[in-house]
């Protein structure tokens, strides 16, 4: 037994005959008549009392400890009893996340976890409040991808409350719990009739940008900040080394997607792109914080600039050029009459062009490590599993691979 019960209602004492005996403590009938006691690893006592007729209870609560505590399962009740958002405030000032990445995952916990889970001690966890949370996020319209970031976030709270022994184990990972469902969709690559349409109805400050997405694999960030001395013009090589982005609504420059600095091929066309531009559009250099708002000062000639000489932003960009483009070419309705804003086109983002440059490259009988390489994913199953669709179809290779070997035998 991990340690033992007091009866409170009553005390031992050495009677006249020197014989121990049991008389009723000055508590007796009134109050928690059993205390169940044991030392934890920390070596302080615990204790945790228990009513009149439920010694049974505390003997099994006993037992409970002595158990979990062979096992390397024990946790101390007082840690227990912190709640998840006095444990994820905590995390949250803690964790070693990129300072921007960090900041959206503390937006999404503090809207989407504390007001449902936040008062939870997190002793008390069982894999029923994870499904409970995970439906109510649904009924208030989280779904998709972004309520799977959420799930993955509050999972990795509570994995590192398991690691500093508040909880005995992660309730996100019992089979009864899944991750908030995200449809498959199959990426639907643009046609070069369609690039080419979008290209003609940009302005020309920003149709470069266009081959730099569609013929070299950029994201829009890398576009964005894309600079002079990233473009090797000797080696036919664009060195894609930073971004642009937001950081708390503020532009500063980063590393790429996931800090996966690349060299990308630079094809002939592109390259006559890029200096018919920057000879109409001299670049301008754009002094922004690094990483976060409060980071170091650092200057970039960039390559792609607004008509002030500023650097291009993002929404603007998006709203005032990319959208009326889309909807000139036929990708996306007009405006009604009257409608200030264009159709919500997620698919049909700057991202397209990155799925149109992989298309190509996969058509041309490239292979995915490559491919992983040219579009700074770390792994490139991950780019197999995305364009696995758009690999030629290798069923005529077979067909005439095995009819050149029945060939040799039957003539």
């Amino acid at each position: 037994m991990a340690g033992h019960i007091q009866d409170r209602w009553y005390r031992t004492e050495t009677g006249p005959d020197g014989k121990s005996r049991r008389v009723k403590s000055e508590r007796y009938g009134t109050g928690m008549r059993y205390r169940a006691r044991y030392v934890g690893p920390d070596g302080t006592e615990k204790s945790k009392s228990f009513p009149d007729k439920q010694k049974r209870l505390a003997d099994q609560w006993l037992a409970h400890i002595e158990t979990d505590m062979s096992r390397g399962q024990y946790v101390d009740p007082r840690s227990a009893r912190t709640t998840f958002q006095q444990y994820g405030e905590r995390w949250l000032r803690n964790h070693q996340a990129d300072p921007n990445t960090g900041f959206s995952m503390e937006s999404q916990i503090r809207r989407h976890a504390f007001p449902y889970i936040g008062s939870r001690p997190l002793g008390s966890f069982k894999p029923e409040h994870i499904r409970d949370w995970v439906t109510e996020l649904k009924d208030a319209g989280v779904v998709g991808s972004y309520a799977r970031v959420i799930y993955s976030n509050v999972r990795t709270v509570l994995n590192a409350a398991v690691d500093d022994g508040h909880l005995a184990k992660n309730p996100c990972a019992a089979r009864s719990v899944k991750a908030p469902p995200v449809e498959a969709k199959r990426v639907v690559p643009w046609t070069a009739d369609r690039v080419f349409a979008v290209r003609g109805e940009l302005p020309e400050r920003y149709q470069a940008m266009v081959d730099a997405g569609a013929g070299c694999g950029l994201r829009q960030g890398e576009i964005l900040g894309l600079a002079v001395d990233a473009i090797d013009f000797e080696t036919d090589t664009l060195h894609v080394v930073r971004q642009l982005k937001l950081s708390r609504s503020k532009p500063v420059f980063a590393p790429p997607k996931g800090g996966k600095l690349r060299d990308v091929p630079l094809p002939g066309p592109v390259a006559d792109a890029l200096r018919a531009h920057m000879k109409q559009f001299p670049p301008s250099d754009i002094t922004l914080p690094w990483m976060t708002q409060r980071g170091p000062l650092v200057t970039h000639r960039l390559v792609f600039t607004a008509p002030l000489g500023n650097h291009v932003w993002r929404n603007m960009f998006n709203t005032d050029h990319w959208k009326p483009a889309l909807a000139a070419a036929g990708v996306i309705p007009d405006r009604e009459e009257g409608e200030q804003t264009y159709a919500a086109a997620r698919e049909h983002g700057m991202h397209a062009l990155r799925h149109f440059y992989a298309s190509v490259l996969l058509d041309g009988g490239e292979n995915v490590k490559a491919l992983a390489e040219y579009l700074g994913h770390s792994d490139p199953g991950l780019t197999l599993r995305v364009y696995a669709h758009l690999m030629p179809s290798s069923r005529e290779r077979t067909r005439k691979a095995v009819a050149s070997v029945y060939s040799q035998w039957t003539c």
